[in-house]
């Protein structure tokens, strides 16, 4: 029997109802929810197939001046004196030992450039999720916060690509001339990889300590007393997590030490001001046992730094 005009009237409202276009405001029950993740996954994962299928056409195909995915992966590589690869003195290529290997590494560099590429509208998606349950203030900083964190990332990753070939060229000059150097191509490609990941992530330490800084976790005085300590231990994590080489571990120490002297320095204008607010509140002058003198009048439903402000938020 067919549907009655009832039954599909209803239907639609809930598909309606189930989009935050329709329902700009996020209040959406459990299932609606749940429909909801799924929409906005499904649209990230289009998004990265799109970019993988990019990146593999990328990667034996220049763009313009740019040169192809595969150049640039092995870039690195090359640039290891002519005496240090084997063959010596030959053309500039990776090994493959097992048939399809070079296949599975270009999806494998596809998927991650695209990744990269496409990432502004596979993360719009997470943040189209979650942004109608925050309130404006919090999305302007959660807005800021993404920009800086793809930044530091971007520059760790950089860092890294400029630091393979000298961690490289070390590497290959172990053996006293006892072993023949030739990468197989998936061994290479996972340790380049791999260092991207390693001083990118690494590069997000500043942003973590002004963070904790921000909630009132860690204070300036506080991080100025373990400065040494800190230090040191920077030094031992990337001695820890770079390869045996010394530049790719003073590199990453190094700057890891800039950037948290620049965090440093953010946590302690952050704290003068905050400071300075609160002797002009009379805070600091409450007793233990008195209350803070906050403003107890409760908010309307419509107000500016509600949930209800989704001007922003599409």
């Amino acid at each position: 029997m067919g549907d009655t005009s009832a039954q599909r009237e209803g239907r639609g409202g809930k598909r309606k109802a189930r989009s935050r276009r329709h329902n700009p405001d996020g209040t959406m029950s459990l299932v609606e929810h749940i429909y909801e993740f799924r929409r906005r996954l499904g649209y990230a994962l289009l998004a990265l197939i799109a970019g993988g299928i990019i990146g593999f056409i990328w990667f034996g195909n220049s763009i313009g001046p740019i040169p192809t995915l595969g150049d640039l992966v092995t870039e690195p590589y090359c640039a290891i004196p002519q005496e240090q690869r084997y063959p010596k003195g030959g053309e500039c290529q990776l090994l493959q030992t097992v048939p399809f290997e070079a296949f599975m590494i270009q999806m494998k560099v596809g998927l991650s450039a695209g990744a990269v590429l496409f990432s502004p509208l596979w993360l719009y998606q997470l943040w189209a999720f979650i942004a109608p349950g925050l309130y404006s203030k919090e999305r302007k900083h959660a807005m800021t916060f993404v920009g800086i964190a793809s930044l530091l990332f971007a520059g760790g990753a950089l860092l890294a690509y400029f630091m393979a070939p000298h961690a490289l060229e070390i590497l290959t000059t172990f053996g006293a001339g006892e072993f023949a150097t030739w990468f197989t191509g998936d061994k290479y490609i996972s340790f380049v990889l791999s260092l991207l990941l390693i001083f990118g992530v690494s590069f997000e330490l500043p942003l973590l300590i002004i963070m904790l800084n921000r909630v009132g976790v860690v204070r300036y005085q506080m991080l100025k007393k373990w400065r040494r300590g800190i230090i040191m231990i920077m030094f031992v994590f990337a001695a820890f997590v770079t390869p045996a080489d010394p530049f790719s571990m003073i590199g990453l120490a190094g700057a890891l030490c800039i950037l948290f002297e620049i965090s440093l320095q953010i946590t302690r204008f952050h704290d003068r001001k905050l400071d300075r607010r609160r002797g002009s509140e009379g805070w600091d002058e409450l007793d233990d046992d008195e209350p803070a003198p906050f403003e107890y009048t409760p908010s309307t439903v419509n107000d500016t730094d509600g949930r209800r402000d989704t001007d922003d938020v599409t």
